[in-house]
């Protein structure tokens, strides 16, 4: 579903930061800056940013390139979903963010929670891992696994984080504007359906 340029460029990216990962030759370290250099000006063609801030977001990384991991919480009350407001675009998302090193997903998803809706949860169990490029999400620069791990509220109370700028629960029925960046309408009835029928399998990409 991603755009053929957008997806050529980042396999030219992981191409050539694994090259330069793991080459001697100064020769091949040479060809694989010229393929980083290539992606940069690929994403600089068909995007509004320039070739610093590509580098900077894109082609700035080092080592083995592997994808990116999303953790976003999924935590039903009265038979509603828990939202928060994203201050970036003013839309709605499941609680989530970038997995921390050093944090398992449950760890992860805890304290994204905790920080972005104010409760307290514990993580239940893992529902569903997909790969963002099979989704109708923005085009985005990183390859990009979305972990949606259920949790069970255990205190704390409804409060907006640095991120957030509301707290609510949701009817399946009536979802407000989703920030599709982080989540999709689809994805989150699809999440509804694990309220039904908790038995349901762990869905994957």
């Amino acid at each position: 579903m991603q755009l053929k340029w957008l997806e050529w460029a980042k396999q030219i990216q992981a191409i050539s930061q694994n090259g330069l990962a793991y080459s001697k030759d100064i020769y091949d370290i040479e060809r694989f800056e010229q393929l980083r250099d290539l992606s940069i000006e690929i994403m600089r063609e068909y995007t509004d940013l320039d070739s610093e801030q590509i580098r900077s977001l894109f082609a700035n990384e080092t080592g083995y390139a592997t994808p990116k991991v999303d953790v976003r919480g999924v935590v039903f009350r009265n038979n509603q979903i828990l939202l928060v407001r994203e201050r970036l675009d003013g839309a709605w998302a499941l609680p989530g963010g970038w997995a921390d090193v050093g944090l398992s997903p449950k760890e992860v998803v805890v304290k994204e929670i905790r920080e972005e809706s104010g409760f307290e949860v514990e993580a239940v169990r893992l529902l569903g891992v997909i790969d963002k490029k099979f989704h109708p999400h923005p085009p985005s620069p990183f390859h990009v696994y979305k972990f949606f791990i259920l949790c069970d509220i255990i205190g704390g109370e409804a409060q907006e984080g640095m991120e957030t700028l509301q707290v609510e629960f949701f009817d399946e029925a009536f979802l407000p504007q989703l920030s599709t960046e982080r989540n999709t309408e689809q994805q989150v009835r699809r999440l509804f359906e694990y309220l039904r029928n908790p038995e349901l399998d762990v869905f994957c990409d």
